[in-house]
C-alpha cells in the first residue's frame, strides 16, 4: 500500500494514525545511487573472476603426485643397505647419484 514519488523523494503509505510520508534529500538519494552502482560494478567483477578461476582450474593439469602417495620424480635403482649381511634389506636411491 505504500506509494513511493521518485520525483519528491518522498514515501507515502497509510499508518495508524492516518497517512505517514518519508521524505529524503536528493544528496542522500544520490549517494545511495552511487553506493548502488559500486556494488554493482564489485559484485560483477567477482563473478567474472570466479569464472575466470574456474576456467583457469579446469585447464591446469592433473597433479601427478599427492601427499598420500609419494612417487619419485627420477629414475631409481635398489641397493642393498648392507653390503656383508644378505638380509633382503634394500634402499631406493636415484639412478643419478655419483660412485662417490
Amino acid at each position: 500500500m505504500a506509494v513511493p514519488n521518485y520525483t519528491y523523494l518522498t514515501l507515502t503509505m497509510p499508518g495508524h494514525n492516518g497517512v505517514s510520508t518519508i521524505s529524503s534529500f536528493f544528496e542522500h538519494a544520490y549517494e545511495c545511487n552511487v553506493e548502488c552502482i559500486e556494488y554493482r560494478e564489485e559484485v560483477k567483477s567477482s563473478v567474472e573472476l570466479a569464472s575466470r578461476l574456474k576456467a583457469i582450474a579446469a585447464e591446469a593439469p592433473e597433479p601427478k603426485r599427492h601427499a598420500e602417495s609419494f612417487e619419485p620424480a627420477e629414475a631409481t635403482k635398489k641397493i642393498l643397505l648392507h653390503p656383508s649381511n644378505s638380509n633382503g634389506k634394500v634402499l631406493t636411491i636415484s639412478a643419478d647419484l655419483d660412485a662417490k
